[in-house]
């Protein structure tokens, strides 16, 4: 852990570097594409509100000057599966992306949605020596959290303070320069697959990059998608990609669990592609243009052109009703979806006082699944664009898009880490599970 913890922050002052150059690249490593954004950072901006982002790491106004987006290659669950194909990938976007923004970047922070994610809670507390509560305390009582055996072959990869309370007083995002005794934290954890993270370093690295940064594809699609109230009372974010679903419960504006199912659009595609024994490309253009999950009694007579270049006049003429096409794809996404349903009651969502969740990626624009997610998440369930941000071009503020401007906000409004403070290095070792998930169950 202590290597990580040592990466992290050098990653954090390269950031800060590229930020001071002014652009630096952003990537999204999905399952079906790849997603690039070159940002040109304009200095701090002094005029956001220290309210809604991090307080601590550094904030900065930018807008977007290059884009492009690839078909994704060596790429299976969101992890590296195809060294030489994911970095062919991974070259091409970040070539056309250059030629478009007329720069050469240097730098690259990256999401991906692998890794088999695992959140935990953790809680510190120390005595404040002093009168006020400086930059050191925050960085004792953060090592002072009794940091769970995560496993071998696991590494942190997100570690976020998402409460502070000084003496009795809670709900603290900030509580520096405040005088106090008593200083505990609630923490936020999520640990990755090693193997995951350093296949896909090694696979920036190869493509003549640094990388200067990393996060969870569900933490930043829920900084995308998650409007401000709705990272304040508490809302889930579900990202439907081709490989993967990956899913956040934000609250009090911060994550607080995180967890990836190994379902999505791909698995709906093969589906199609099975039942109608056509070729991939052909079910996944039938799924694009003509796929829906709600059947009505239009759809007996709504007859769909399968069409194939087999040479056989008969076989390549078939037809099948919109219902049959229903009938093939709504097992799925309802699987799909029972699966989030799952995940989200083992995280204890029901209790939060705010049970929106928000549908985004790719694989939400079918035709009903608002609906359909609905019945089985609960009623609250509306589908989610990215947010806006300067100078994104049309073709990226679509919900497959959430990802990609979700990194872009993480690099320039980072939240709070534990990489942020100088910890003490005998403090990074692990300690019992005894507080895991404790404050979860106490506080929301």
């Amino acid at each position: 852990m202590t290597d990580f913890y040592d990466a992290q922050r050098a990653m954090r002052s390269m950031r800060k570097a590229a930020l001071q150059r002014g652009v630096i690249a952003v990537l999204d490593v999905g399952s079906t594409k790849i997603g690039c954004l070159i940002l040109r950072f304009d200095g701090v901006d002094r005029n956001i509100d220290a309210e809604t982002v991090g307080p601590m790491a550094g904030q900065s106004g930018f807008r977007v000057i290059g884009s492009a987006t690839t078909r994704s290659r060596g790429i299976e669950f969101g992890e590296v599966v195809s060294m030489p194909e994911a970095e062919r990938a991974i070259r091409t976007v970040l070539q056309s992306a250059q030629k478009l923004a007329g720069v050469r970047v240097d730098h690259v922070i990256a999401s991906f949605s692998g890794g088999a994610p695992r959140s935990y809670g953790l809680a510190g507390q120390i005595t404040v020596e002093d009168q006020f509560v400086t930059e050191q305390h925050i960085a004792e009582v953060l090592s002072a959290c009794d940091v769970p055996a995560y496993g071998e072959g696991r590494e942190v990869l997100h570690a976020q303070p998402v409460n502070f309370a000084l003496d009795h007083r809670s709900g603290l995002s900030d509580p520096r320069g405040q005088i106090g005794k008593e200083l505990s934290t609630d923490m936020h954890m999520l640990t990755v697959s090693e193997k995951s993270i350093l296949d896909l370093a090694y696979c920036i690295k190869r493509c003549d990059l640094e990388l200067a940064g990393i996060a969870s594809s569900a933490y930043a699609c829920g900084m995308a998608s998650l409007v401000e109230d709705e990272q304040e009372l508490g809302s889930a974010c579900i990202d439907m990609g081709g490989g993967t679903t990956s899913l956040s419960i934000f609250m009090k504006k911060h994550m607080i669990y995180a967890d990836t199912v190994r379902l999505g659009g791909d698995h709906v595609t093969r589906d199609i592609s099975m039942g109608l024994q056509v070729p991939i490309a052909t079910a996944e253009r039938i799924k694009t243009r003509s796929g829906g999950l709600m059947a009505t009694g239009m759809d007996d007579r709504d007859m769909i052109e399968i069409g194939g270049d087999t040479g056989d006049w008969e076989h390549d003429r078939r037809t099948i009703s919109r219902t049959e096409l229903i009938g093939i794809m709504r097992p799925r996404v309802e699987e799909i979806l029972e699966e989030v349903r799952a995940h989200l009651d083992a995280a204890g969502f029901e209790h939060l006082p705010s049970q929106q969740i928000v549908l985004t990626g790719g694989a939400s624009q079918v035709p009903g699944m608002d609906t359909l997610a609905s019945r089985i998440l609960g009623q609250q369930v509306r589908l989610g664009r990215p947010l806006r941000i300067h100078r994104l071009p049309q073709a990226y503020s679509g919900p497959s898009c959430s990802a990609l401007v979700g990194v872009s906000l993480f690099a320039a409004h980072p939240q709070d880490e534990w990489w942020d403070f100088e910890v003490p290095a005998q403090k990074l070792g692990a300690r019992s599970i005894r507080k895991a998930l404790r404050w979860f169950k106490e506080n929301w």
